[in-house]
């Protein structure tokens, strides 16, 4: 117990401590912030970056608009990978004084760094309202679309900056660079066989397939030749097709195609449309139909959202399609986890549901029939290109588990593999 004449020398004590814990807490700054600042930069700059940032967040404490110092603790904090705090710091800044282009091109590296790079080409634009045309900036925006694997928006960027500024040795090397990667024509081939296994009666002999494209990019978007062969139900069948991607305004392009064929099991005619738009926070979505002429014409409704994390890909992709027997629907779910670029990635896809745009011909088709036959399906690839970005290879590997279009109730699996090879040039 206590003595009772212990009390008011401990009650003492604890005044003591309370008023030196408060007086603590309310340290500020009392000295040459210039002075400061600079020790503070020579700490950061040989490795004493924790030191650095505590001597700059004391300086604040007495000068908060001080920016120049809150532009280095900014950076700073990007250096660590702190992209958070640097972003609330260099918020601050510009927000103080929005004419800081130094800070503006920080802040956009910030984002890059960060891989939101979505986020540093809205950083961007604003910053380009401010400095209309600026070589930094534009090079920039170019290196942002990049690398959200917009790689013809980033080559018409540098190439309008180049016209404003001629003589930029780093808007010319970065152009170049592009031009070397950018070969705009491509030719391509691309065969696959999907194995059956006849003893187990799901009447399909082997089916084969080939498809031979040719793409060209062009200032407005890329176009898309392609001859298709494929031998199935031992019968050869061909198409013709043509894809386009227009691109209309920034964040917004397009889908398109036609197709015509005289062959048995493939849609004499057929049309697709598709509109896809950039969102916040790396999202994307698109909404379009795919319409196909057999004996009778299919219209299906298609959509996808996906998004950009990091170096992946994660997308959701639908399909429906009304009328008889009833509406039916499929889906598929795809993630992409790229290497150095778009070229460089693995893939995989799971499928699943009913669509009666997948051609499920079996021997016994009059013409007429029109199956919604349940499936799944799993899909690996692996896609890489040479070194110069010049030869590009794929090679896929499948199963799919199919219901029988007479036996309902009934399914088989089969198995598929694939091999393509494209060749860019300019």
């Amino acid at each position: 117990m206590i003595k009772k004449e212990l009390i008011p020398f401990l009650l003492f004590i604890l005044m003591v401590i309370s008023v030196n814990i408060a007086s603590a807490q309310k340290k500020v700054f009392n000295g040459n912030p210039d002075t400061a600042f600079k020790i503070a930069r020579d700490l950061a700059f040989n490795g004493k970056r924790k030191q650095a940032q505590d001597s700059l967040k004391f300086i604040l404490t007495k000068y908060p608009d001080y920016l120049d110092i809150r532009a280095f603790l900014a950076s700073t904090y990007s250096w660590d990978g702190n992209y958070n705090k640097a972003r609330n710091e260099f918020k601050y800044v510009l927000n103080k004084d929005d004419k800081r282009k130094t800070d503006w091109i920080a802040y956009i590296k910030n984002e890059q760094y960060a891989e939101k790079y979505y986020k540093s080409l809205l950083l961007v634009e604003k910053a380009l309202k401010l400095f209309p045309n600026d070589a930094d900036l534009l090079l920039l925006k170019a290196k942002s679309e990049f690398n959200r694997r917009n790689r013809e928006e980033a080559y018409g960027i540098v190439q309008k900056a180049v016209k404003i500024h001629p003589k930029n040795q780093e808007l010319l090397n970065y152009k170049n660079s592009l031009e070397a990667e950018l070969r705009f024509n491509t030719i391509g081939v691309s065969v696959s066989t999907d194995y059956y296994d006849l003893d187990k009666d799901n009447g399909r002999a082997n089916m084969y397939y080939t498809s031979v494209t040719y793409s060209r990019q062009t200032k407005y978007g890329s176009i898309i030749s392609r001859f298709n062969y494929t031998n199935r139900f031992e019968t050869d069948n061909y198409q013709f097709e043509i894809d386009m991607y227009p691109r209309i305004i920034n964040g917004l392009y397009a889908y398109l195609n036609a197709g015509y064929s005289n062959s048995p099991l493939n849609p004499t005619q057929r049309y697709g449309f598709e509109l896809y738009k950039s969102l916040p926070k790396s999202l994307e979505v698109s909404l379009g139909f795919r319409w196909l002429k057999f004996s009778t014409e299919t219209t299906i409704y298609t959509g996808s959202l996906g998004w950009y994390t990091g170096n992946s890909y994660l997308g959701l992709r639908g399909y429906m399609t009304p009328g008889d027997p009833g509406t039916s629907g499929s889906g598929r779910v795809i993630y992409r986890k790229f290497r150095e670029d778009a070229d460089n990635y693995f893939n995989i896809e799971v499928g699943f549901g009913a669509s009666p745009a997948l051609d499920r011909f079996a021997p016994g088709f009059t013409g007429n029939e029109i199956f919604q036959l349940d499936s799944q399906a799993l899909v690996l690839g692996y896609f890489f290109s040479t070194k110069n970005k010049k030869n590009l290879w794929g090679f896929t590997a499948s199963m799919f588990r199919e219901e029988k279009p007479f036996s309902k109730g009934d399914y088989f699996l089969y198995t598929s593999l694939g091999v393509s090879y494209s060749i860019r040039f300019k």
